[in-house]
């Protein structure tokens, strides 16, 4: 049997969002409406402002102009240790050094736990790969962050993913700006299929991985037919079919794939690559 997110896909529509985004309150080089304005002016449909240690509410976005998008409240926990994002909730969450302390509290005030950028910095860890297989209760990680891209690091991390997929881990990927100038917007992104276009219908897609994450490949369609699996893009030039640790099952030079499930394998997950840095990702699709 094949468990996975986009089973559910009816009565909706698809909206791009993102999810780390700083401004003047922290450490952003722009305030929250200037901010904001450029967003919606690129299209999207949802949007957080997760200033560091600094709880965005949804009384605090009412000082601003949504031009239309849903502002999703928010904080990026930073003291203390890795960085994790807390998306929705009510009220800010301690950064406590024990971060599983501050992904219950996240859970405890309603929101999601994301650990940001894991392969930022140097060391290519600024999360530690046995603190994400030590914590529990977190929704995933970034598996591509815009900012890094011009900071020491990587901006992927897809390897950390399918590290913590193979362990059995059930986590979703995400892609983000982490933008702190003008220069970052629209380097990563999350599209979404959202029932509600609202933040319980934005947050709940997000929570049970109906989105798939993007740097620049869009994709048309998810099917699954009893052990099948098919991807339609718009623009991908190559469609990469992966499974645990990593392993490639089938590549497919173009737009479209279809694969039969692969045997001894406990999820598959698609890559789509375009021209130059343009990536699609999809949630993994588990074989139980």
């Amino acid at each position: 049997m094949l468990q996975h997110p986009y089973s559910a896909m009816s009565g909706g529509q698809w909206m791009r969002g993102n999810l780390h985004t700083h401004t003047t309150a922290s450490d952003g080089r722009r305030p929250h409406q200037t901010v904001i304005d450029d967003y919606a002016s690129r299209g999207y449909g949802f949007l957080e402002i997760s200033d560091h240690d600094i709880y965005t509410s949804g009384a605090d976005y009412k000082a601003y102009e949504s031009r239309g998008m849903v502002l999703i409240p928010g904080n990026e926990v930073t003291a203390n240790g890795p960085h994790v994002l807390q998306v929705g909730g009510a009220g800010i969450v301690k950064p406590s050094a024990e971060r599983q302390v501050a992904i219950d509290d996240i859970a405890a005030s309603g929101g999601s736990a994301i650990f940001n950028h894991p392969n930022w910095q140097s060391n290519f860890s600024h999360c530690p790969q046995q603190l994400l297989e030590d914590s529990e209760g977190y929704l995933g990680i970034e598996i591509y962050n815009g900012v890094v891209r011009r900071l020491q690091g990587s901006p992927y991390a897809t390897d950390r993913w399918d590290r913590l997929l193979s362990e059995g881990r059930n986590i979703w990927g995400f892609a983000n700006d982490d933008s702190h100038i003008a220069e970052d917007v629209a380097r990563g992104w999350n599209v979404a299929y959202v029932k509600k276009p609202n933040l319980d219908g934005v947050l709940d897609a997000l929570r049970t991985g109906r989105f798939y994450a993007s740097t620049g490949v869009l994709i048309r369609a998810i099917r699954v037919e009893g052990m099948r699996i098919g991807l339609e893009t718009e623009n991908a030039e190559r469609i990469v079919a992966l499974k645990d640790w990593g392993e490639r099952v089938d590549t497919v030079d173009g737009s479209d794939i279809f694969i039969d499930v692969p045997e001894q394998a406990s999820y598959v997950r698609f890559e789509c690559w375009g021209r130059g840095e343009s990536f699609a990702w999809t949630q993994p699709i588990f074989i139980r």
